[in-house]
C-alpha cells in the first residue's frame, strides 16, 4: 500500500487532481446504477409474482389426492406453465407449455414449505433458451406433492439488458464528461500556482524586486497565497537589505579599531624596545582592545534583540533602582550627580528583567559619557495601561539632524566620535522598546521625535536633552510557591 501511496504521490498534482475527481464521479454513478436497476428489476418482478399468483391460487383447488388436475379446461385457462410434481421431482401432472422434464432441481424442492417460494431459471447472460421465473408450493392436501407454475422472463430480461446497456452507455459518457471538465477545471486553478512558480524561479535567480502577479479584484485561495508570498518577500528583502546595511556599517566600524592595532603591533616591531616600552605599548593595546570587545558585545546583543523576543514580565521600577544604584557604588565620587524618582509599588512591563536593564544601562551610558550631570532619572506611570522611564541631563543633546538618525546603527555626532562608544545604543533600546510593543521618544530644545508605536502620553519635561520610553503595563505576575 505504501508503495502504490509512493507511486501515485509522484504523479503530477493536476493528474491526481482529476484522477480523484474521476474516481469520486465512478462511485456516484454506479452507485445511481445500481439504485436504479435495481428499482426497475424489483418493479418488473412484482408484476410477474403477481400473474404466478393468481395462476397459483386458481390452480391449487383443481389438484386432487393423486396430484391430478380435476378440471383441465379451467387450468388451461390460466395461459401458464404447470407442472405437479412428486417429492422426488417426478412429474405427475403438467399443462401448458410445461413438458415432462421438471422445471426445478430437487435440491431446490426440498427447500419448498407451505409458502410459495420463488426461483428464476436460466441465465440472465449469456441469454438462455428457456428463462423462467417459478412459483413453487406443497399442498396441504398431499404433502408430498408440490404444484409448480411459471412464467416466462425474455420480456423482463430483455428491458432489463437494455437498461443495463443504457446506463452503461451514460456511465461511461458522463465519467467522461466529468473527467474532461475536471481536467479543464485543474487547469484553470493550477494555472497561477504555474505562474507564481516561474516568478518564484525568477525570483530566486536574483531579481529580488520581482513580485508575483496577485489580480486585485480576486479573493480566493490562490489570490490570497500570493498576496502573503509578496508580502514574506517584502519582508525578507527588507530584512537582506538591514543586514547589508548591518555588515557595511559593522566592517567599517571594526576596520578603524583593527587599523590602529595592525599599526601600533608594526610600530612596536620597527626595533627592539625595554620591558617598560613593551608595558606601555600592551596598555595601549589593551584599550584598543577593549574597544573592540565592547563593540562586539553590543553588535551581539543588537543581534540577539532583532531575533526572537523573549516572553517575560519585569518590573521596571526594581530594575532601574538596582542598575542606578550599581553605577553609584561602581563610581562613587560621582554619585550624587546622579538622581532617581521611582514610585513605592512596582511598576510592570512585558521586557524580561535583563532587557530592561540593557534599556536603563545604554541610557546612562549616553547621558554620562555625552551629557553632562546633573543626571535625572525618573519612572512613573502617567496615564492607565503606560508606565514612562525618563533620562534626562543638563549636556549640549544632539544636533536636529541626529535626533532622527539616532535609532541607527553607528549613528553618531561628529563631535562624539572621539568619545568612548559606537552608535549602538539607542539602536538596541530603540529595537528593545519597539518589540515590546512600545515607543521611544529623544528631545531636545522643543523638538521631538518618535520610534515605535505612538502611544498617548504628552511629553512633558524641560528643553534639556531627554529619553523617554514609554512601555505598556502588564498585568503583576503572581508569586511562585512558596
Amino acid at each position: 500500500m505504501s508503495a502504490l501511496r509512493a507511486r501515485v504521490s509522484r504523479l503530477p498534482l493536476r493528474v491526481r487532481l482529476v484522477a480523484g475527481f474521476s474516481l469520486a464521479s465512478l462511485v456516484v454513478l454506479v452507485a445511481a446504477g445500481i439504485f436504479v436497476y435495481w428499482r426497475v428489476d424489483y418493479a418488473l418482478d412484482r408484476g410477474l409474482d403477481t400473474e404466478l399468483t393468481q395462476a397459483r391460487r386458481a390452480l391449487v383447488p383443481l389438484v386432487g389426492p393423486d396430484g391430478l388436475i380435476g378440471s383441465r379446461s379451467t387450468a388451461d385457462a390460466t395461459g401458464v406453465p404447470w407442472q405437479v410434481l412428486n417429492e422426488d421431482g417426478t412429474v405427475i401432472d403438467r399443462g401448458g407449455p410445461a413438458g415432462t422434464t421438471p422445471l426445478i432441481k430437487e435440491r431446490q424442492l426440498d427447500r419448498v414449505t407451505t409458502t410459495p417460494r420463488t426461483f428464476n431459471v436460466g441465465d440472465f447472460l449469456p441469454v438462455s433458451a428457456k428463462p423462467y421465473r417459478l412459483q413453487v408450493v406443497r399442498l396441504a392436501g398431499s404433502p408430498t406433492h408440490h404444484l409448480l407454475v411459471g412464467v416466462r422472463r425474455d420480456h423482463r430480461d430483455e428491458a432489463l439488458r437494455e437498461l443495463l446497456l443504457q446506463l452503461s452507455l451514460a456511465g461511461i459518457g458522463a465519467l467522461c464528461v466529468t473527467a474532461l471538465v475536471g481536467d479543464r477545471l485543474a487547469r484553470a486553478a493550477l494555472r497561477p500556482v504555474e505562474r507564481y512558480r516561474r516568478q518564484a524561479a525568477a525570483i530566486t535567480a536574483g531579481n529580488t524586486s520581482l513580485r508575483l502577479e496577485v489580480p486585485p479584484q480576486r479573493d480566493d485561495e490562490i489570490t490570497r497565497l500570493g498576496e502573503t508570498f509578496n508580502d514574506m518577500l517584502t519582508s525578507l528583502e527588507a530584512a537582506l537589505d538591514r543586514e547589508r546595511q548591518f555588515v557595511t556599517e559593522a566592517s567599517h566600524e571594526l576596520r578603524t579599531p583593527i587599523t590602529l592595532l595592525t599599526s601600533r603591533i608594526q610600530l612596536a616591531l620597527r626595533r627592539p624596545r625595554t620591558a617598560a616600552e613593551h608595558e606601555r605599548i600592551l596598555a595601549e593595546l589593551t584599550v584598543d582592545l577593549d574597544r573592540l570587545a565592547t563593540l562586539s558585545e553590543q553588535l551581539l546583543q543588537l543581534g540577539r534583540a532583532e531575533g526572537s523576543h523573549p516572553a517575560g514580565h519585569g518590573d521596571l521600577v526594581t530594575v532601574t533602582t538596582r542598575t542606578v544604584n550599581q553605577r553609584r557604588l561602581a563610581d562613587p565620587d560621582h554619585a550624587t550627580a546622579l538622581t532617581v524618582a521611582v514610585p513605592e509599588g512596582p511598576v510592570p512591563v512585558p521586557m524580561a528583567d535583563f532587557e530592561l536593564e540593557r534599556v536603563v544601562t545604554n541610557l546612562l551610558d549616553n547621558a554620562v559619557v555625552h551629557g553632562a550631570p546633573p543626571v535625572q532619572v525618573s519612572v512613573d506611570e502617567p496615564v492607565t495601561g503606560w508606565a514612562r522611564l525618563l533620562v534626562a541631563d543638563a549636556g549640549p543633546g544632539m544636533p536636529s539632524g541626529l535626533l532622527t538618525t539616532a535609532t541607527q546603527r553607528f549613528a553618531r555626532a561628529e563631535e562624539a566620535r572621539s568619545r568612548p562608544g559606537s552608535g549602538l545604543g539607542l539602536s538596541l533600546v530603540s529595537t528593545l522598546v519597539t518589540r515590546a510593543g512600545g515607543e521611544l521618544r529623544l528631545c531636545h530644545d522643543g523638538r521631538h521625535t518618535t520610534h515605535g508605536s505612538p502611544t498617548p502620553v504628552a511629553c512633558a519635561h524641560g528643553p534639556g536633552m531627554t529619553v523617554t520610553v514609554l512601555l505598556p503595563t502588564a498585568p503583576i505576575q503572581p508569586d511562585g510557591p512558596a
